[in-house]
């Protein structure tokens, strides 16, 4: 995946490779970032980490992430589905 970035150094991806990932439609995609249903962040790395950024894209229980090197290439990706909080019974 090919992640550029803007003059204000915001990170831009691909939308049609997101959707993929995700297992969406690009129409789909893009409903879900119009409710603002898609929540990102970005951390960046420090001392034996230093360089590299690890963005992370979460929609519902799927959690995708990627780290970035210096150039921003991307050397590392996993999705990932996020099991629920069990609730714990009281049994008494």
């Amino acid at each position: 995946m090919l992640i550029e970035r803007d003059p204000n150094g915001d990170f831009i991806l691909d939308s049609s490779e997101l959707a993929e990932r995700f297992g969406l439609s690009l129409a789909d995609l893009r409903r879900h970032m119009r409710h603002g249903s898609l929540v990102s962040t970005v951390e960046i790395g420090t001392a034996e980490h230093e360089g590299t950024k690890r963005v992370s894209l979460r929609l519902g229980n799927r959690l995708w992430r990627a780290v970035l090197n210096d150039a921003n290439e991307v050397q590392h990706e996993q999705m990932t589905v996020l099991r629920g909080k069990s609730s714990e019974r009281n049994p008494g």
